[in-house]
């Protein structure tokens, strides 16, 4: 894992223009509420739209439904349907969207270690 020198000189040049940051776009698709959870749902096998609304139990039809539309316009899952009545649709991940949990590997391991301190810290800060 990169120490903190080498995340902050990687880190280096990238001010400037920050509404056109690229960072910006992938942190707002991915920091909603429920885009994250769908694609690590999705990063072991393709899912039907049950199946992940199961997987996400808090989650809405119509978020659920809204926020796939959303991961597909961004080429993040594939969806396909069949011709059954009713229709079954299947989403998965597209090479992008795998590219991307690989991405975040370092992230979830991160917050797995670092949540039960932050939960401590919160609980001691109200």
């Amino acid at each position: 894992m990169a120490d903190a020198v080498s995340v902050e000189r990687s880190l280096d040049g990238m001010s400037g223009d920050l509404q056109s940051c690229p960072i910006r776009q992938v942190l707002d698709r991915i920091g909603d509420r429920w885009s994250l959870l769908l694609l690590l749902t999705l990063k072991d096998a393709p899912q039907r739209f049950n199946a992940l609304g199961r997987a996400v139990p808090d989650i809405s039809r119509r978020m659920l439904s809204s926020t796939l539309k959303s991961l597909e316009a961004d080429g993040l899952i594939w969806r396909s349907v069949e011709a059954t009545t009713p229709p079954a649709v299947t989403y998965g991940l597209t090479d992008r969207g795998r590219s991307l949990i690989v991405a975040l590997r370092p992230l979830v391991d991160w917050a797995e270690v670092q949540t039960p301190a932050i939960l401590m810290d919160r609980r001691r800060a109200s």
